[in-house]
Order: structure tokens, then C-alpha cells, then sequence
């Protein structure tokens, strides 16, 4: 069975202090998983090591980095590289954010190479894709997203792919006052499910798991989840609400 993941994105937002009290909530509160269930919470940089302190008792819970960068190390000032996660235990990494693309002008080529830097540190990726409202008026949003894919996930090999944790973005529906369906949720899921059968095979393909990344709240989660393709969730705004959060992880199945 796919693991089924409920994955936080806190981006730039909360303190410490306020980000402690929500992990502690969260530990305390949200009853154990199902073998097959994982939470995965991606916090600031500062934030990594005290995090995984709060987390260490929850087997089922895992802390992530938002971000790393496409070199290996050196003279660029201010970022950080796998290896330095590697070395502080952090396991999870998103890579290719809609807003890294957007205002840091990541390119699916950079992308490929921290994607193959996660492998080399033993992180597993959360690889995002997803089109913006341009290219869903267009129709185009298959094609845009089976570039992404081909342009950078695709590069890796059969056993890393069958690590990597999918996110769809759909950046249309993000801030915009539109809202995706569930029934659009699922139909660009088994297209990117289509596209790694097509290159992996059907086996492979069944085993990766795709979350969606479109404005998931607590009001809305089971219905997305219960998709068949759509495997959890990657939680931006909802994720900052203990409450909120944890009846998220409650609806995974």
C-alpha cells in the first residue's frame, strides 16, 4: 500500500516560540498512525534541529527542510546544502516549489541536480509540479506538467524514483478565488501517475505517492483524499493550526 502523507509547509511564517507550541500540540494530540500513514513537517531552516527534538518520540512524525540547494557546497552565501541536512538527520526535503520557481526563478534543470544531491545525502525529495492559471485556461496544464516532470524528475533512476514523494501544485487555485475540484484533483493525479508508468512501468508508478498541494483544509481533506490517486496532502496556511492540522492528518486513510 502507498504511503499516505499529510505534509506541513509553514514557508516564512511563526516564531520559534510559536512553532514549538504547535509541534507539542500536535505530538500530543494526534493519535498514532497506521503503518501506512506519516506526517512530514517542513519549518525554516532555524527551526530544523529544535523541531526534530520536539518530534524524536513520534515514530510516524518526520521533519523536513523547505528547501536546498542545487550545488554541492561553496561559495554561495546564505544557502543551504544536502549534505548540511544530512548531517543534522533531516530525511525530507521539498524541492521545486511554485514559489521557489516564481520568485527565485528555479529552472527544471536546477531542480534535477537537487534532486540527484538529495539522493546522494539519503533525503527523500517532495518533488512539486503544477501549472499557473494561464496555463489552465489554456488547457495546456497536461503538457506543462509532463515537462516538469520529464525536465527533472524523470532524470532519476527506477529505485529513487519509487523514494520520491510527489506534490501537485495547482498554482491556479492558490490565492486566486478559484477553487479546484475534486474530480480536477484526481484527473491531473492519474495523469502524473500515467507518466511514470509510461516511464517507469505500471508497477513502479502504483507505489509513488502524489499529494495535492491546492488550498487542503480540514473542511475539504477527506473528499480530496479519498480520490484514488491522491494520497495526503501538502499543507500550506492550514498546517500554522494545530486544530486544523491534526483533523488533516485524521482524515488521511
Amino acid at each position: 500500500m502507498r504511503k499516505k502523507i499529510a505534509a506541513a509547509n509553514w514557508k516564512m511564517n511563526l516564531t520559534w516560540q510559536e512553532g514549538a507550541l504547535l509541534l507539542e500540540k500536535l505530538v500530543s494530540e494526534c493519535a498514532p498512525l497506521s503503518s501506512h500513514q506519516r506526517v512530514v513537517i517542513a519549518v525554516p531552516f532555524p527551526y530544523l534541529s529544535l523541531a526534530q527534538g520536539i518530534v524524536k518520540e513520534r515514530g510516524d512524525f518526520s521533519i523536513a527542510a523547505q528547501n536546498c540547494h542545487h550545488k554541492a557546497g561553496g561559495a554561495y552565501t546564505g544557502e543551504v546544502s544536502t549534505s548540511m541536512l544530512q548531517s543534522i538527520g533531516i530525511k525530507y526535503c521539498i524541492v521545486g516549489h511554485s514559489e521557489r520557481r516564481e520568485y527565485q526563478s528555479e529552472t527544471n534543470s536546477q531542480l534535477a541536480d537537487k534532486l540527484q544531491l538529495c539522493f546522494a545525502h539519503q533525503i527523500t525529495p517532495i518533488f512539486c509540479c503544477g501549472e499557473s492559471l494561464p496555463t489552465r485556461e489554456s488547457g495546456e496544464q497536461n503538457s506543462f506538467v509532463q515537462a516538469q516532470l520529464q525536465e527533472s524528475l524523470f532524470k532519476l533512476a527506477p529505485d529513487q524514483i519509487a523514494q520520491t514523494i510527489i506534490a501537485y501544485e495547482p498554482i491556479w487555485a492558490i490565492g486566486t478565488g478559484k477553487t479546484a475540484t475534486t474530480e480536477q484533483a484526481q484527473e491531473i493525479h492519474h495523469f502524473i501517475r500515467k507518466q511514470l508508468a509510461t516511464t517507469y512501468g505500471d508497477q513502479l508508478a502504483a507505489q509513488v505517492s502524489i499529494l495535492y498541494g491546492g488550498s487542503v483544509k480540514a473542511s475539504n481533506a477527506s473528499e480530496l483524499f479519498s480520490c484514488l490517486d491522491v494520497d495526503g496532502g501538502l499543507v500550506g496556511g492550514a498546517s500554522l493550526l494545530a486544530t486544523e492540522f491534526s483533523q488533516i492528518i485524521a482524515a488521511l486513510p
